[in-house]
């Protein structure tokens, strides 16, 4: 099997065993982000000369790190996740040249469990876009048809897997900024309960949304490394207290008698025939695996998308208000001594920001302001806990929730970048886990005529992500198109 197509759990054994050194490994995907990254663009920041140090430190310490979970695995982190010492930009102008001086918990652990960061990958700027076009470093495109997006905010992440750059990526999911890229891109991205990982380190957008979690190429390395980002956390209070479960023991995935529910109404209207196709074939594996599948009831699940669209931008217009060129990041440059601060706060955010950002600001504003507060910001917040309530009925009956992640394939770079509405409204199946916090996971589900990646997704209770590990395993495994890999990168 060539190298790029290892996997964690494959790379993590060859070098506990001896049979590969970190170095090997580290080098051989180094020189194919090299090779690669000119066309795709998935990368903000390569650390070449810091991973190669990393994998010789793996190396020297082979024999007393043996048992380390991710041992000499290269993994790539979003560019909205801090890293030490290394430019963390959220794809923004306004934060060019930053450098923090602390780790993200999540890297620490990667870090602790002996994986090697090889880069920071490109995303929408301040995760606030689904195609990756809003980054202010340009897009990054599809590995499987470089003239598609790669989906967003996390398209850097979800390339650099699909194209073999990385055997596994960290990104982040606030409205489906995982999923969806990883749908359109043909790979595994898993969205961890809120408060299962946590978000010390992590460049906020939307506070009770974001989340942390795995981008990589089967459910067992998504399990492998869900396991190590997972845990409390005494640097943010909304990280659960709940350990992890020990997911290694799901494997192989067993689905007789379990019950996976699908809103069918949800999908009457709106959603590519192929992708219908797709979904129901997938369906079909798992219930001839033994799992009943039957319908479920999601009346709330219609106003996901205004009700994100109301609670994102207002939490983004309050987190985003730090950016104010006085104590890191980029400061407007004024003409005169009679400029005053205001001034500056103002050209800075003009010029620093995006339309995209912009746009969103401005939202959450409005939605905040003094007679809008109620009417729409309080308003969303209800209709929030009634989609949460719609879900928490269908698990009494149900053990996961099925349903595409994406409405269509990837579409072209350029076909909706002037068109905020229709780029909104192709988070339709991905919002809902977020506004209520559950763990969702999207599969990959074939591909179309014109071999473009279709995903398959499950919402499951919360902290149970190992029944939708348990279920994506078992789709995996009887999957025809596991082995399918982009042409152009295989």
């Amino acid at each position: 099997m060539a190298p790029g197509a290892w996997t964690v759990t494959g790379i993590r054994a060859a070098v506990a065993g001896g049979d590969l050194s970190a170095r090997e490994v580290c080098a051989h995907y180094l020189d194919r982000i090299a090779a690669t990254d000119g066309r795709l663009h998935a990368f903000t920041t390569v650390l070449r000369e810091a991973a190669l140090a990393r994998a010789d430190e793996v190396d020297a310490r082979r024999a007393s790190w043996r048992d380390r979970p991710l041992l000499g695995v290269p993994i790539a982190v979003k560019d909205v996740i801090c890293t030490r010492g290394v430019p963390t930009t959220a794809g923004s102008r306004i934060l060019a040249g930053y450098r923090p001086p602390y780790d993200a918990t999540v890297v620490s652990r990667l870090l602790d469990a002996g994986a090697v960061i090889v880069g920071k990958t490109n995303c929408d700027e301040f995760a606030m876009g689904s195609s990756t076009e809003h980054s202010a470093y340009g897009p990054t495109r599809n590995p499987w048809a470089l003239d598609r997006i790669p989906g967003g905010s996390s398209g850097g992440a979800a390339a650099a897997v699909a194209a073999g750059q990385a055997p596994a990526s960290i990104g982040t999911d606030t409205g489906g900024s995982i999923r969806q890229p990883a749908a359109l891109c043909g790979v595994v991205g898993l969205k961890p309960t809120y408060g299962r990982v946590s978000r010390y380190g992590l460049l906020a957008f939307a506070s009770s949304l974001d989340q942390i979690g795995p981008l990589t190429w089967t459910v067992a390395d998504a399990a492998a490394v869900l396991q190590v980002l997972a845990g409390p956390d005494p640097r943010d209070a909304t990280a659960s207290t709940e350990p992890p479960p020990d997911l290694s023991r799901l494997f192989p995935g067993n689905v007789r008698g379990t019950r996976i529910g699908v809103p069918r109404v949800a999908l009457a209207d709106g959603v590519d025939p192929e992708v219908l196709d797709a979904f129901g074939a997938a369906l079909a594996m798992l219930s001839d695996r033994g799992a009943e599948v039957c319908d479920v009831d999601l009346p709330h699940m219609q106003y996901a998308v205004p009700v994100y669209y109301l609670v994102a931008p207002a939490e983004a217009s309050s987190n985003l208000a730090r950016y104010d060129g006085v104590r890191y990041g980029h400061r407007a440059k004024l003409d005169g001594a009679a400029a005053g601060v205001s001034e500056m706060y103002a050209r800075t955010r003009s010029e620093g920001f995006g339309a995209e950002v912009k746009r969103r600001i401005m939202l959450g504003t409005y939605a905040l302001s003094a007679g809008y507060y109620d009417a729409y910001y309080v308003h969303a917040q209800r209709v929030r806990s009634l989609i949460r309530n719609d879900f928490d009925r269908a698990f009494a009956a149900v053990d996961a929730v099925a349903m595409p992640t994406t409405p269509t394939p990837a579409f072209r770079i350029g076909e909706r970048i002037d068109d905020p509405l229709a780029m909104y409204l192709g988070d339709v199946f991905t919002v809902s886990a977020n506004l209520t916090g559950l763990p969702a996971i999207s599969l990959p589900a074939g591909l179309t005529q014109a071999r473009l990646p279709i995903g398959f997704q499950l919402v499951g209770r919360p902290f149970d992500e190992a029944t939708l590990l348990r279920i994506g395993d078992a789709l995996e495994r009887d999957a025809p198109w596991s082995d399918e890999r982009p042409p152009a990168f295989a």
